[in-house]
């Protein structure tokens, strides 16, 4: 590892673009604002830690790091990723939190071996179809953007395991989130959800649910096939009754019901406290 971190660098030294041989570089947490284009020549490297710079582009050469293994681009001024990034099949882990970024490419779905994607903090109005690609995918965090909808292609993530989308403005999601099978942690607070689809139903591995602060005055009858569902947050809708399959959801530990001003609490949340439950309302 060449570890350059925090030294107030405002370029990348000549010397460091010469060690071809580099298999890990950080220069995180630095001053610069321009990364060269001959950073494409250290082909070897499997690990490039950008984070905390100025960063505001970056060369196309990035592409040429064929066994990039992580790439962390976070707390940048990042407006746009090249396209070229989906030349790095290799890459496994892309970090891009709390940039600018206004979209992704559509390259994104090229990278066939990533595990981890965090583009949270950003200004991302839309995620490209593509996105479907990533059948390796196991974790997807986007919270903190400005998402209007997400695409049918999401469902196609079938490995995927956690899914944050709080602070958004969605408004509704696609029947197609019904694929997502493996799916285990759902995270939509503080978005503009009015309703639920039926699909929802479909996410059967699902143990954390976080729908609070959204618009709901209902939820879908399919909920009662949430059977490994363990804590389900709805606070802060508005909500007005419940549907009857939760209290028989058999692995439920926690619901939170408050801030729901109209909800008409059922007879058989005493049945669910009865059994150990933790329910606030």
């Amino acid at each position: 590892m060449i570890d350059l971190s925090g030294q107030q660098l405002t370029t990348v030294p000549l010397s460091v673009l010469d060690r071809t041989d580099a298999e890990a570089l950080s220069l995180g947490d630095n001053l610069l604002s321009f990364l060269p284009d001959r950073v494409g020549g250290l082909r070897r490297l499997q690990a490039l830690y950008l984070h905390g710079n100025r960063l505001s582009v970056l060369p196309e050469s990035l592409g040429d790091l064929r066994h990039l293994a992580v790439l962390d681009l976070s707390y940048n001024d990042l407006c746009a990723l090249p396209d070229a990034l989906g030349k790095l099949a290799d890459l496994r882990y892309l970090y891009a939190s709390n940039n600018r970024l206004a979209a992704l490419p559509d390259t994104i779905g090229d990278l066939s071996g990533l595990v981890y994607l965090n583009a949270a903090g950003n200004r991302l109005k839309h995620v490209p179809d593509g996105i479907g690609r990533l059948g390796r995918l196991i974790e997807l965090r986007l919270y903190d953007n400005v998402l209007a909808a997400l695409p049918e292609g999401i469902g196609a993530l079938s490995a995927l395991r956690e899914l944050h989308l709080g602070n958004n403005r969605l408004t509704a999601l696609p029947s197609a989130i019904a694929g997502l099978r493996h799916l285990r942690v759902l995270d939509l607070q503080d978005n503009a959800l009015s309703r639920l689809p039926e699909e929802v139903g479909a996410l059967t591995a699902l143990s954390s649910l976080s729908l609070r602060n959204n618009r709901l005055e209902g939820l879908p009858g399919s909920f009662g096939r949430l059977s490994r569902l363990r804590t389900l947050d709805l606070r802060a809708n508005r909500l007005r009754r419940l549907s009857p399959g939760i209290g028989d959801l058999p692995a439920l530990e926690k619901l939170d019901l408050r801030w729901n001003p109209n909800l008409v609490l059922p007879g058989w949340l005493a049945d669910l406290q009865a059994r150990g439950c933790t329910v606030f309302y």
